[in-house]
């Protein structure tokens, strides 16, 4: 009996022993991932002219490729609400410590962005030991195409929503008596905001494909409620957009390709279900 009550004791150890391996092992990735991104937030930092000039203020003037494009267009459509020749956009600091948070926010920002692949990696391999063999080795794609996702959602967000967000809501005028004098951090928080929630949204395919491989999501349940979808769809592109046809099409457009893209993802893991049940 006491025997028998000493291995017990010996198993309850062990299996504290190695929750704690696992928190430790854990504490690693997680301090390899801090370092990568307060390091290439470090580099954000110190090219604050490229980083603030070229990428996160450009969306806001003429001169931007987006901008400069939709203009072509619009001059060949003969729709002059796509066409911004002198975007007369005002933004302010009024805040004594505005900019130099704005910078420090900004920085860390940028570090996420370029270090989430290496993010990802990390995570791959804290769990990948628990992986079956052939689970670990559909998990390589699964981390390639959740990035891929995730950086193209980014730039999709950057070069398109976000300048017609800008164009329209910083432009736009209830009275000619009121004049639009944008504060930098709200600027900023538009700006972080919509591409960041952009490249959330593109991960669809991905969430997707765990909800229906765990049996929650079924591409008939996604199917049936594809018109409600595409109402949301249509709702959110005329609220970020100008008022014209054109630029609703041209945002909506990508974002009914990424459901239809789901769908085509719960149907095959919903088949290889059936498949291994059967």
């Amino acid at each position: 009996m006491e025997e028998q009550s000493t291995k017990d004791r010996n198993k309850e150890t062990e299996k504290v022993m190695t929750f704690w391996d696992h928190l430790d092992e854990l504490r690693l990735h997680i301090v390899r991932s801090l370092i990568a991104v307060v390091v290439l937030a470090i580099v954000a930092f110190l090219n604050r002219q490229f980083i603030f000039d070229s990428v996160i203020l450009a969306p806001s003037t003429s001169n931007f490729f987006t901008n400069r494009a939709l203009c072509r267009i619009g001059e060949w459509l003969s729709l002059s609400a796509l066409c911004v020749d002198d975007m007369k956009l005002e933004i302010i600091n009024i805040k004594m410590s505005g900019q130099f948070l704005t910078h420090m926010y900004i920085s860390i920002v940028a570090g996420f962005i370029f270090a989430f692949p290496y993010v990802l990696w990390e995570i791959w391999r804290f769990v990948q030991p628990a992986m079956l063999e052939n689970e670990r080795k559909y998990s390589k794609g699964g981390l390639f195409t959740s990035t891929f996702l995730f950086l193209l959602g980014i730039l999709f967000s950057y070069y398109l929503i976000v300048p017609l967000t800008v164009n329209f809501l910083g432009t736009y005028q209830v009275s000619e008596s009121v004049t639009n004098q944008i504060s930098l951090s709200s600027y900023i928080s538009t700006v972080v905001s919509l591409t960041f929630a952009v490249g959330v949204v593109f991960e669809l395919p991905i969430l997707v494909y765990f909800l229906t491989k765990i049996g929650i999501l079924t591409p008939e349940f996604m199917i049936k409620n594809r018109k409600y979808m595409f109402v949301i769809l249509l709702i959110l592109s005329a609220i970020i957009t100008p008022p014209d046809m054109f630029s609703q099409v041209l945002v909506v457009l990508p974002l009914v390709g990424l459901y239809e893209l789901s769908i085509g993802v719960s149907k095959r893991v919903y088949r290889k279900n059936l498949e291994e049940l059967s």
